[in-house]
């Protein structure tokens, strides 16, 4: 059955609608709302995840224009009982229209396959895209000059250890601007979720695992870093904050608290990337001498070898 001649004035009608209205709409999308799109623009993985946001955005425009503007189209247009509208009658051009189809399926194919291809040169390129990779990642960063933190939650804090000062152990995560930073994250106890939203770093916490995320600090500030795997009673309340400052001030700050923490640093285990899950007497052993199962009591002090 040929179409008649107003089913494409109504088609154009409605293209031309469409390219108006979401040209109209990527434009204010890009000058008032892209570079406020979290998680924003602190370190490299903060930003790179930004702009694949912002790259969804702005094909998901279209399509959810495309689909408003045809529904109110029709619903002012074709409604029932709207004067000079027949009814609508069912038949052959209701049912099937290849041409729509057709077009319908090649582009929806092409975003997606393009979609697949542009999402895995995201995760290469930026080693991990800030997602904890495990004991072995497969993309790493090829910097020469790459700092170490590790994070170490547990219930229901994070303590950070710093092995290329001593292997000093802190509540304070400090980090170096334009430094590549390799996050070993790991727990002593439950499982927890090591979550630095502004640095767009997200890291399970697991007894026993070390799992690797990586970025690169941009920008000077504070950021907050919570666990996001509810882990017991006071998860709520299992979160702190960060700063990332210049390289000068970490040098002085990681040198004297170093300084300030060897008589600690010397009670602890000495530095790996995993720890027995029971080391911070997880097991329910807080006295020397009160389980029969492990050497080890609490974190950093051995009991006393029985004679």
């Amino acid at each position: 059955m040929a179409a008649a001649p107003n089913e494409t004035r109504h088609g154009w009608r409605l293209f031309l609608i469409w390219v108006v209205v979401s040209v109209i709409a990527e434009v204010l999308f890009a000058t008032l709302v892209s570079s406020h799109v979290p998680p924003g623009t602190m370190t490299s993985t903060a930003a790179g995840a930004q702009f694949d946001f912002n790259v969804l955005f702005y094909l998901a425009l279209p399509v959810l224009l495309g689909v408003w503007i045809y529904l109110a189209y029709a619903t002012v247009m074709w409604r029932s009982g709207r004067p000079g509208v027949a009814e609508p009658v069912g038949g052959p051009a209701a049912r099937s229209n290849l041409r729509v189809q057709t077009t319908w399926i090649a582009a929806t194919s092409t975003m997606v396959m393009g979609l697949f291809v542009f999402g895995t040169y995201e995760l290469v390129i930026p080693a991990g895209a800030g997602g904890g990779e495990g004991p072995a990642p497969i993309w790493t960063t090829s910097s020469h000059n790459t700092l170490v933190v590790q994070v170490i939650a547990q219930q229901w804090k994070f303590t950070y250890r710093y092995p290329s000062f001593g292997g000093f152990e802190t509540p304070d995560l400090v980090l170096p601007v334009d430094t590549p930073i390799a996050f070993h994250v790991t727990s002593l106890d439950v499982i927890h979720d090591f979550w630095a939203y502004q640095l767009g770093v997200k890291a399970d916490a697991n007894p026993s695992q070390d799992n690797v995320a990586f970025t690169t600090p941009r920008q000077l500030g504070q950021f907050i870093v919570r666990c996001d795997e509810l882990c017991g009673l006071w998860h709520g309340a299992m979160y702190d904050s960060g700063s990332i400052v210049s390289k000068d001030q970490f040098a002085s700050w990681a040198q004297q608290t170093e300084s300030s923490l060897a008589p600690n640093t010397k009670l602890l285990p000495p530095f790996a990337y995993t720890y027995v899950p029971d080391a911070n007497g997880a097991d329910g052993g807080f006295y020397p001498g009160s389980d029969p199962y492990s050497n080890v009591e609490q974190y950093g002090y051995q009991k006393a070898t029985p004679k």
